[in-house]
């Protein structure tokens, strides 16, 4: 058995020839191997001697940017002290799926409850790709709202067609859109799990389309709407939303979450990226914002050049936010005032904007109108940016610019950085000019261009 010292650029170009798999064997780590199938999958596993002479093998996991070279050997090092302890991993790995396996799942929150953990620990995984945490937690809050009320106490045989019917028809009926489909589709994954699991043999959200209506948002602000709500951003007081009696409830908005709005709309990311904003993804001497892989809705690091408007504005959160934290540097940009080891929840920024909006006067506008304004705004005259470039600052990953999607995906590493810089700095000055009334805004007030 051939040992190397592995390295994260020989684990990452690992690969083999139909037909064939590779064992890569680590040096380093005594016991530690890559194997390597022809499909390009890799999984880790460990070799270990336990104290009665056997030598099993333990999967510790399939490689990827997260679960790389370094994370495999801290995980062997941990579970090292447990076999010098007389632990058995392998085994007890096999004893708690036996044991598993010998709980029942009777009622429909057994299953969502067996369906989430699965997902969690990578067991199930539809089209082959393992959720991620974000996805978990948007369908876990699905079941919770929309769900569990409705079929939790049925027994999972007992669920019926009809019976999921009738709740997304319920849902219809309360005007509830794209959430619905959300919610047929989750009840269909539960229910495709069961079938794995030879609970049950038929999948009752399957067999007819989905009922609600999906309408793609069209709604792109004008520059007089634009130009109100930034100044509502600025100075809030006085604003009151309107109300069939007295003067209307008055509109409290911290300036941490108002920050927030203005870099929403100065950086045109996705709500859940800006609130989850850490201050250890930030290069602020290099004007780079670092997502990483894990944030994204797509899996994959996005990096953001900031505008010396944006470094400033964050540069005010950080000290909002360190003298909340009696002057300690906060983890997050955002910290919820109740956990400052959280960030403040991505729908806080939805409620904060309809109250805002409602105040000013501007009907139907959500963050995501934001990030659809401004990307709007760079494909126009006023900007010129390429579309290609609009879809790297937004993060898309369908637009390969002409190119061969394979190409795109697997062998173009640029981050257009250059490219993004120009588009954000520009849009962040015609913002500017908007904003401040200036004739140098120019152009058409607002487009109609469809953005996601």
């Amino acid at each position: 058995m051939a040992r190397q010292k592995l390295t994260d650029k020989a684990v990452a170009a690992a690969h083999v020839r139909q037909g064939q798999r590779l064992e890569l064997w680590d040096e380093t780590t005594p016991g530690l191997c890559l194997r390597v199938s022809d499909s390009g999958k890799k999984v880790w596993v460990w070799r270990y001697r336990t104290l009665d002479g056997r030598q099993p093998r333990l999967t510790l996991g399939d490689y990827s940017t997260k679960h790389g070279l370094k994370w495999a050997r801290e995980q062997v090092e941990e579970l090292r002290v447990h076999v010098r302890r007389g632990a058995d991993p392998a085994a007890e790995r096999r004893q708690a799926r036996e044991k598993a396996k010998g709980e029942p799942i009777r009622t429909f929150d057994d299953l969502a409850d067996a369906y989430l953990s699965a997902c969690k620990s990578g067991e199930w995984k539809p089209k082959n790709k393992q959720k991620r945490e974000r996805t978990i937690a948007d369908e876990k809050g699905i079941l919770k709202r929309h769900i569990r009320p409705a079929l939790g106490k049925e027994r999972v045989e007992d669920v019926t067609r009809p019976m999921v019917r009738r709740l997304l028809r319920a849902m219809v009926a309360r005007k509830i859109g794209a959430q619905t489909n959300r919610t047929q589709a989750v009840i269909r994954q539960c229910f495709a799990y069961a079938i794995s699991e030879e609970r049950v043999a038929l999948n009752p959200a399957t067999g007819f389309a989905p009922l609600a209506s999906e309408t793609p948002r069209v709604r792109v602000l004008s520059d007089a709407e634009l130009k109100t709500l930034w100044e509502g951003l600025l100075d809030p007081s006085g604003l009151r939303q309107p109300s069939d009696v007295g003067e209307g409830v008055k509109v409290t908005v911290g300036r941490p979450m108002r920050i927030a709005l203005q870099l929403t709309l100065l950086l045109l990311q996705r709500r859940a990226e800006i609130m989850g904003m850490a201050v250890s993804e930030l290069y602020l001497d290099q004007g780079v914002w670092l997502i990483p892989a894990e944030r994204m809705k797509n899996g994959y690091p996005h990096l953001v050049p900031l505008p010396p408007e944006a470094v400033k504005l964050i540069i005010e959160a950080i000290a909002l936010a360190k003298s909340a934290n009696d002057d300690k540097v906060p983890a997050f940009v955002f910290p919820s005032p109740r956990d400052h080891e959280r960030p403040i929840r991505p729908d806080s920024m939805t409620h904060a904007m309809r109250a805002l909006c409602g105040a000013l006067g501007i009907a139907d506008a959500s963050p995501h109108d934001l990030r659809r304004t401004g990307a709007t705004a760079m494909t126009s005259e006023r900007l010129g940016v390429a579309p290609f470039i609009r879809s790297k600052v937004l993060a898309h990953r369908g637009d390969t610019g002409g190119g061969a999607a394979v190409s795109m995906i697997h062998y173009d590493a640029n981050q257009y950085v250059s490219e993004k810089r120009r588009a954000l700095e520009g849009w962040c000055d015609l913002l500017l000019n908007i904003v401040s009334g200036s004739p140098a805004a120019g152009g058409a007030e607002g487009a109609s261009e469809v953005m996601e």
